[in-house]
Parts: C-alpha cells; sequence; structure tokens
C-alpha cells in the first residue's frame, strides 16, 4: 500500500499527470467553443491545442531539473526525451492525421462516384487529429512548464535535493 501512496505523492509523476490532464480539459472546452458541439472523447484524444504531450514531457524535464538539478543527467534525458516527443509531434504524427484527412477524401470520392451505393470503402476509424501544429506544441510546452513552476513553488520543493 506503501507504494501507491509513494506514486501518487510523487511530483515527478503527478505534476507531469496533472499538466497532461489540464492540456486534454482545456482542448475539450476549446473544441466545444468552436464546434459548439461537446465531446467527451477529446479528453483522450490526440492532436488539438494544446498538445497535451508536450505538457508532459515539459513539466517532466522542469521536475527533473527542479529536482536533481539542470546539470543531472536526469534533466538530460527528460530534456531529450521532450525535444523527440514534441518534434514526433509536429512531424510524424502531424502527416499522419494529414495523410488520414486525405484518404478519407479520396475514399468519399471513390463511394460517390466509382462503387455502387451497396458498397463503400471503410475509412472511419482513420484517426485525423493525431499530430500539432508546431503553435499547439509550443503552447503545450508552455502550460507545461507554468504548472510545473506553480507546484515547485506552492508545495515548496526545494532546489536539487538529489
Amino acid at each position: 500500500m506503501k507504494y501507491l501512496v509513494d506514486i501518487f505523492t510523487n511530483p515527478l509523476i503527478m505534476v507531469p499527470v496533472i499538466s497532461w490532464l489540464t492540456a486534454q480539459v482545456i482542448k475539450v472546452i476549446l473544441n466545444a467553443a468552436l464546434t459548439k458541439h461537446f465531446s467527451i472523447e477529446r479528453l483522450f484524444g490526440d492532436g488539438g491545442m494544446p498538445s497535451g504531450h508536450s505538457a508532459t514531457v515539459i513539466a517532466f524535464a522542469v521536475m527533473c531539473g527542479w529536482t536533481f538539478g539542470f546539470s543531472g543527467f536526469q534533466f538530460a534525458v527528460a530534456g531529450i526525451f521532450a525535444i523527440v516527443v514534441m518534434h514526433d509531434a509536429v512531424g510524424v504524427r502531424r502527416e499522419a492525421g494529414k495523410q488520414a484527412k486525405s484518404i478519407k477524401q479520396i475514399a468519399e470520392i471513390i463511394n460517390g462516384m466509382i462503387l455502387g451505393k451497396n458498397e463503400e470503402i471503410r475509412t472511419e476509424k482513420l484517426k485525423e487529429f493525431v499530430g500539432h501544429t508546431p503553435l499547439q506544441v509550443v503552447f503545450g510546452a508552455l502550460l507545461g512548464a507554468l504548472i510545473a513552476i506553480v507546484s515547485i513553488v506552492v508545495l515548496k520543493i526545494p532546489y536539487a535535493l538529489g
């Protein structure tokens, strides 16, 4: 049971999780405001503003830097991990979303022009919201850094414990 308490009181775990959750809630609110439709699925979905991935990895990197020192290997690993995740969100994952959108458009054309009414190319499982624009990644990173800094101040975490 102590292990569960340790996990749920560890700021290196909880601050990134809170950052991710905050980004996802903001994403649901912004999506509802823009589309005039509430979609709880956006809470667990990828893509959109702000990037939950960026918020999570930057919060983790800041917490590692503060807890172990910004010259320690922990911050170096977390920082490089953050760069890779954010680069992937803007690059590969964003391109996959664009490809899914194009495939859906091609399927609609084929369904409408070539195939009969009884046949369809099924594409509904393709996700279009899988990546991020650079702006979404930046706002996610800023959100993660802000939540980490506020957590450090509120929890009064001293610099470089270990």
